[in-house]
């Protein structure tokens, strides 16, 4: 069985890791947090002192980190230490131009490369219920869904390296600007003084639905909670990566850039901590109208 060594023990990469422990996997853990380290300590993973430490005991090594510059910057020490034939594979949500440079740098190392981002939230990652969009060759892609079938119960193979990342921003545009298309249509429902309950069904029931509305939203900001399984200023953070990757490739995205502001504006409001379906309280906020709730 490979050893994995994984560096990044956030909302998404505890439960990941937490799900490789379970299925046996021999891990060692990285993380500034000491207390998802001592977590997976208590399910059997050893601890690393260092990203070196973690890349020399490991054949392949899983990066969940918040962004290009913490990928890159982590890449660059893992890529020193780790064996010719070992696997990176980086499972964080980047850009274009970071998983190619990934890809090259660890080429040039003797060392295979995988991007295999997460689909799904945190609730799903501790399940062991993520979606994979991976992006590898086909042998490296062999090595790693092992790992992927313990960690999650759907994995895509897209392509070869880079695939997986670019299916990731197609994927992230469309769950995020729904989020603020349902915000804006409930926030002017509450404005007419419409019953929610009756206008989802109404909704429901013509092509108007989509899955953050009819299966996301009534287990979140619908009941009142706004715990964060992605939060805002993530949300933001993707739409800003997807407006970058769209002028680069020279695709004109104006929804994009539109519901990227309205994320600036709810970040300034205070709720970027907040879930991204909280969008629709800083929807209503702006619109002067309570939130709609469903009892």
């Amino acid at each position: 069985m490979e050893r994995v060594g994984f560096i990044g023990l956030g909302n998404m990469g505890r439960g990941m890791a937490s799900n490789l422990r379970r299925k046996q996997f021999p891990l060692t853990v990285y993380d500034l947090n000491p207390a998802p380290v001592a977590a997976l300590g208590e399910l059997g993973a050893e601890s690393a002192d260092s990203v070196e430490a973690l890349a020399r005991h490991s054949n392949i090594v899983v990066t969940m980190l918040p962004g290009p510059k913490e990928v890159s910057a982590t890449a660059e020490q893992l890529l020193c230490k780790m064996a010719p034939g070992s696997i990176l594979m980086d499972s964080s949500t980047v850009d274009p131009e970071t998983t190619d440079a990934l890809a090259k740098a660890a080429a040039a190392r003797g060392v295979g490369f995988v991007d295999a981002p997460v689909g799904r939230l945190a609730a799903h990652a501790a399940r062991g219920e993520s979606l994979f969009m991976v992006g590898a060759s086909d042998a490296d892609f062999a090595r790693v869904k092992p790992l992927l079938e313990a960690m999650g119960t759907t994995v895509h193979h897209c392509g070869g390296p880079g695939t997986g990342t670019r299916t990731k921003l197609v994927n992230n545009y469309l769950a995020i600007i729904l989020c603020q298309l349902n915000a804006e249509a409930l926030s002017l429902s509450a404005a007419f003084g419409l019953d929610l309950e009756k206008t989802l069904d109404v909704i429901h029931g013509t092509t108007a639905t989509n899955g953050q509305l009819k299966i996301n939203w009534p287990d979140k900001v619908l009941k009142g909670d706004t715990a964060p399984g992605f939060a805002i200023d993530l949300a933001h953070k993707d739409l800003s990566l997807i407006v970058q990757a769209a002028n680069a490739a020279r695709v004109p995205l104006p929804v994009a850039a539109a519901a990227r502001e309205a994320f600036s504006t709810a970040r300034a409001q205070g709720f970027g901590k907040n879930d991204f379906s909280a969008i629709l309280d800083a929807q209503c906020k702006l619109a002067g109208v309570p939130a709609p709730r469903l009892k």
